[in-house]
């Protein structure tokens, strides 16, 4: 029997809501891996909507759920219904909707709040001793949750213009958790806390690279689970 993993997602497209290619990613390592998966998002309105095509602010409102079943191919529940004593590890793909819609830190960044439900589901997995994977943004949902973890968002500083986003890694530090340098086809694994992230779309690398350092991410979660 594969192993039982649960996949959250915070919405549809990458500037406000999952990044579709390392939501698509996980699914498919997750399942090259056996594993059976199951998808939920919180039922929430989106901080904001953004129009990808000429990046800018929408006026419509639109739901975290529905817009995550998109990706889901409408197979989907709600985040409320999520019960770790069903699943051996959960994940949570990237994308700016992590960070505006499973958690403020778009808005307050180290100071952010984050989804009860979210919060509620990462410490439920936690306390089970069950694998939690992370990658792009979302292991500032970790590095939130849970003072003194070890994650990755890749590097620190930004490497050959690759990782614009590396300060991000100095507020992971001054929540009192510490950050692991990585390359984007690299995962890192904390082991005391079975906490497993990668940095994908964090680092301006080619897609294929992204798809693989999201794979170790799945293949090291699926060993914890």
């Amino acid at each position: 029997m594969g192993k039982r993993v649960a996949v959250v997602l915070a919405g549809c497209g990458v500037f406000d809501g999952s990044e579709i290619h390392e939501a698509s990613a996980a699914l498919v390592h997750l399942s090259r891996g056996g594993a059976e998966v199951k998808i939920f998002a919180p039922n929430i309105e989106q901080r904001d909507v953004v129009n990808h095509l000429k990046g800018c602010p929408a006026e419509d409102k639109r739901n975290v759920l529905v817009e995550s079943a998109r990706l889901a191919r409408g197979n989907i529940q709600d985040l409320a219904e999520l019960k770790a004593s069903e699943f051996d590890a959960v994940i949570f793909p990237g994308g700016f909707g992590v960070a505006k819609n499973l958690c403020s830190w778009a808005v307050d960044g180290k100071n952010c709040t984050v989804n009860e439900h979210v919060n509620s589901t990462l410490q439920a997995f936690h306390s089970a001793k069950k694998p939690i994977g992370l990658c792009c943004i979302s292991p500032v949902l970790a590095a939130k949750v849970f003072p003194g973890c070890e994650v990755t968002v890749g590097q620190d500083k930004n490497v050959d213009g690759r990782f614009p986003d590396a300060e991000t890694a100095s507020a992971i530090a001054e929540l009192g958790c510490k950050h692991i340098c990585k390359n984007v086809n690299e995962s890192h694994v904390d082991k005391a806390n079975k906490i497993v992230t990668t940095c994908a779309f964090m680092c301006k690398a080619p897609l294929h690279e992204i798809f693989d350092g999201i794979g170790t991410m799945v293949q090291e979660v699926l060993k914890l689970a």
